[in-house]
């Protein structure tokens, strides 16, 4: 598989090698030794969520408190998704940016990011499924959001896509807002936090 730093420092898009045949189509879904040369550190896979999306429906932006945040890597098993990775790490030199990957089942990528950083999603199609592999269990009181319709942050979203929130997206608050309220993450903490489990790994 092939891995490629996104423009964000944190983020990585992998995309797999495939190999059809008469039968089908096979290839590998997540690789750990391979990404943690890119990484510094095993991504230690603690629980996997799964989400099914109708066309428009938007997850995100979401991240938690570091440490430990959670880091996530994510794919689709069906439909098409814009994955959207934001830098919301204050003092990052990329802080209030994104990047964004199309995850499906042509290409079969599949997108890493590390603690700190803001994840959302957006369903091109109905019925469409991400798996997510996540470095830490759900924990509400450490969960947060940003507006993924906030106009500092631009979103920019499939043409002729409407949005569809849950009250809570709907409600959370602008970057602005969270980074007044002490809510993001430091760019710092972020990076002792990821250092840390490099030198656990004897990698760092």
């Amino acid at each position: 598989m092939h891995i490629e730093q996104l423009d964000i420092p944190g983020a990585f898009v992998i995309t797999p090698r495939q190999f059809p045949d008469d039968r089908g189509v096979f290839m590998e879904g997540f690789r750990g030794d391979a990404l943690a040369e890119h990484i510094g550190h095993r991504l230690d896979v603690i629980q996997t969520n799964i989400s099914v999306s109708s066309k428009g429906a938007v997850r995100g932006i979401h991240y938690a408190d570091v440490p430990p945040g959670q880091a996530k890597y994510v794919t689709a098993v069906s439909g098409s998704f814009i994955d959207y990775v934001v830098d919301i790490r204050v003092g990052s030199p990329t802080f209030g940016q994104w990047c964004s990957v199309q995850l499906d089942t042509d290409t079969r990528r599949a997108v890493y990011l590390s603690e700190g950083l803001g994840h959302c999603l957006a369903a091109r199609q109905d019925d469409s499924t991400a798996v997510y592999l996540c470095s830490a269990t759900y924990r509400p009181e450490r969960e947060h959001g940003i507006n993924p319709l906030d106009p500092d942050v631009a979103l920019t979203f499939p043409a002729g896509l409407e949005p569809v929130l849950s009250p809570k997206d709907t409600a959370a608050p602008t970057l602005k807002e969270a980074q007044r309220d002490g809510l993001l993450p430091s760019y710092d903490s972020c990076r002792e936090f990821i250092g840390s489990l490099s030198e656990r790994a004897g990698l760092g």
